[in-house]
């Protein structure tokens, strides 16, 4: 479904320093640096995959979407979805495609999000009845209800995020590119967004590709996650791999019927993490997990307990950090003589 080899974008940026003497010597000489916002990655998707895609802010994840979209052509290296290069944006790829953005709306804000869905049908050139079946699905889905007559500006964040979920679909693309769809939403707003992805994914069969700062939602949408820092490919698998390699412990969480203290806390042979009068979270190598949770057990009031993997926000934290030091020690001079 999308296949991409050595992709690379690389920007000219403009530098100078602060001052007018120096705003005035780059009117006639300026100096440019490189920036390579991707820096050569490669990785394939299969058709019906959900991935999430990502890295810290400023990584590329949004560069090499764009570049799938084909609303930016790469510098250097191949991509491919669908069979069609995007940056030549074939008409038939374009038609099967679709990038949502949580920071930008299609949406029209003075006219109701229906009359937004009837222009998305005239340009996809959506037969009328296939419209209508799709629309009264997604407005079913989604739990439009009387949105779609309203105007867009009367609606609140959570209900033009499903608006535009809505509108982005009526053409039923193979291919969704979601760049944090999620963003400023409530709890309960991000779990009926998350809820719709993975539904339709499962009925439409169609490929999802989703960046997101918000672990959650790559927790529950997505089986493999690809990963890049710095432009580059950090990680391409599944995401229960992923941390099981970075974050091999678990995360003991233990609601307390009556104080512990924090001698009987340590004794239990474990990091603590949290420690308050009614919960205590550890930090436990699996080795260990079955002679804590019986230590546990035994020498403290333990209304309940949960056992969890590392939080995702941990593993890509050590994941990114090991990148830096890994750049750090290349860029390191070499020793005299060495």
């Amino acid at each position: 479904m999308i296949r991409v080899r050595a992709l690379r974008k690389h920007y000219q940026v403009h530098e100078r320093p602060p001052g007018l003497a120096a705003a005035l010597r780059s009117l006639l000489h300026r100096r440019y640096k490189t920036v390579a916002a991707v820096d050569g990655i490669d990785f394939d998707i299969a058709p019906g995959e959900r991935v999430g895609f990502l890295g810290p802010n400023g990584a590329g994840k949004t560069t090499t979407l764009k570049m799938l979209a084909g609303l930016l052509h790469p510098t250097a290296g191949e991509a491919s979805v669908l069979g069609f290069e995007p940056r030549r944006r074939d008409r038939e790829l374009l038609r099967s495609i679709m990038l949502v953005t949580g920071q930008k709306q299609q949406l029209l804000w003075d006219l109701p999000p229906a009359d937004t869905f009837e222009l998305n049908r005239a340009i996809y050139d959506v037969p009328r009845a296939q419209f209508r079946r799709t629309l009264d699905e997604l407005v079913h889905e989604l739990d439009l209800g009387g949105l779609i007559e309203k105007p867009t500006r009367q609606l609140s964040l959570g209900e033009r995020m499903k608006c535009e979920l809505a509108a982005a679909l009526v053409h039923g693309p193979k291919v969704l590119f979601l760049d944090e769809p999620t963003i400023g939403l409530d709890v309960t707003m991000q779990a009926t967004v998350r809820r719709f992805v993975k539904a339709y994914n499962e009925r439409t069969g169609a490929t999802v590709i989703l960046t997101s700062h918000y672990m959650e939602d790559v927790v529950a949408l997505c089986p493999r996650v690809i990963v890049i820092d710095h432009g580059k490919l950090s990680w391409d698998g599944a995401l229960d791999e992923l941390v099981r390699g970075t974050r091999p412990e678990k995360r003991v969480a233990l609601r307390l019927g009556a104080p512990a203290s924090a001698s009987q806390v340590a004794a239990l042979g474990a990091k603590v993490i949290e420690h308050d009068d009614a919960h205590v979270v550890l930090q436990v190598e699996v080795a260990q997990l079955s002679g804590v949770l019986s230590r546990g057990l035994a020498s403290l009031a333990v209304d309940d307990l949960t056992v969890e993997a590392a939080p995702l926000e941990d593993v890509l934290s050590d994941l990114f950090r090991r990148g830096r030091d890994e750049r750090a020690a290349r860029a390191e001079p070499a020793e005299p003589g060495a």
